[in-house]
């Protein structure tokens, strides 16, 4: 496995690997890898020839109260892990690399990014469009790889390949939980024991929804307020936004039909978390 740092050296080894007729599948990471990462890159190892994994805190897609400055980081476990896993190269670049001095050039979707955590995090899939098409140019993987947890990224990313006419599979994978179903994130060690208790309630909101679902109540409005009176009786969550949606265009729906998604970010303590369940109904 090899370790690379820059973009020049990630690019020619990339244009190498494709010249040689192999294909490369491409999993962007913050790092601190976890079990959903590993799901993408065991996923990428059955499809790919060559698997690549970037690891990059990227600022862009951080506000200015957010935590980039104390998000988890540990490169060295993080090789462990990959190396474990069969990922050929890992791409680790330095801010500095991807945002040289007088870096001027942004990437973003309109409409997809303005709802659900758009409206919360402002400029966020600014950030998050703009480092993974940078990603995609140096590396020019066959296929990349997401996770469902971030909904509404994978809807973003999606758009954005398509409506730049980028030659690249876009995989979406599910989401890996908890066994009480909180979904996984690195954001979930910031929870204290009382918090990480409390955590799994984003879920069992999201449960409850589908039960309504299979009782034929396919009311928004009914369905959300069920939601969020679940949400507020856990004491140490407060609500970011709970909303139904239209699975592509993430409009609002007024009734739950066709492909919809369920999505909701709530605050447990000092810690932003999110969850979703998309469906596609009758």
């Amino acid at each position: 496995m090899r370790v690379i740092e820059k973009i020049s050296e990630a690019g020619a080894l990339a244009q190498r690997i494709r010249e040689a007729g192999k294909t490369i599948g491409l999993v962007p990471t913050m790092g601190d890898l976890h079990q959903g990462h590993l799901s993408l890159i065991r996923q990428a190892r059955k499809d790919c020839q060559q698997v690549f994994i970037s690891i990059f805190v990227n600022p862009t897609q951080f506000g200015p109260s957010e935590d980039y400055n104390s998000y988890p980081r540990d490169l060295q476990r993080d090789k462990r892990l990959a190396e474990k896993e069969g990922v050929d190269i890992i791409f680790a670049p330095s801010p500095g690399e991807m945002y040289p001095e007088g870096y001027r050039t942004f990437v973003e979707v309109e409409k997809l990014s303005e709802p659900l955590c758009g409206g919360s995090r402002p400029g966020h899939f600014r950030g998050v469009v703009t480092i993974v098409t940078k990603l995609f140019n140096i590396i020019r993987p066959h296929i990349a790889y997401f996770g469902q947890k971030d909904a509404q990224q994978a809807i973003i990313i999606k758009r954005m390949a398509h409506d730049l006419n980028m030659d690249i599979e876009i995989k979406v994978l599910p989401i890996v939980r908890e066994r009480d179903g909180l979904a996984l994130s690195s954001r979930n060690q910031y929870l204290n024991e009382a918090e990480r208790r409390a955590a799994p309630i984003l879920y069992k909101s999201l449960q409850e929804a589908k039960r309504m679902i299979e009782t034929e109540e396919r009311r928004s409005r009914n369905i959300i307020h069920r939601m969020e009176e679940m949400i507020k009786r856990e004491k140490l969550a407060k609500m970011d936004y709970v909303a139904i949606v239209d699975g592509e265009t993430l409009e609002e729906r007024e009734r739950a039909e066709g492909k919809v998604l369920f999505a909701l970010a709530v605050w447990i303590g000092r810690t932003r978390l999110i969850d979703n369940l998309a469906l596609e109904l009758d």
